[in-house]
């Protein structure tokens, strides 16, 4: 089930305004979260547009988190954070995804919850693109 006015479902205009998709995984798509104050912060998205972990099965539940795992791997080996925030929230996004947050210690917001975009630092498309390549190789 796929619904046209999300980003996580259509892609395009919609995702571009805050992700970029890096590639599929098993049952998720991974996005690279433009805004990126905190380096290497991604997006584990389900493949279908259900709003809640309860909607899916235990089997499809357990490969999501087998994708948010494998990205969590691939963000400890490319940016080698000290910590990394795990955040499910769809308030006004009502499609099941996950936020990787990578913090650093002693960095911006060390020690507390990451903000959901702080608007502060945006990249170059080369950037990204090197980011997208770096995380591909570590996945």
């Amino acid at each position: 089930m796929k619904d046209c006015n999300c980003g996580y479902c259509v892609g395009g205009e919609p995702l571009a305004k805050f992700g970029i998709k890096i590639c599929d995984l098993s049952v998720s798509q991974l996005i690279l979260f433009k805004e990126q104050s905190k380096r290497g912060r991604v997006i584990v998205a389900y493949k279908d547009h259900v709003s809640e972990i309860v909607n899916i099965s235990d089997e499809e539940r357990n490969a999501f988190f087998a994708d948010v795992n494998r990205a969590a791997k691939a963000i400890h080996k490319v940016f080698k954070p000290d910590k990394l925030n795990y955040g499910a929230y769809g308030d006004t996004g009502c499609h099941l995804h996950m936020h990787l947050c990578p913090k650093y210690a002693g960095g911006d917001e060390w020690g507390g919850t990451f903000t959901m975009n702080p608007q502060k630092v945006y990249l170059t498309d080369e950037e990204y693109a090197q980011m997208i390549e770096d995380i591909k190789a570590a996945l």
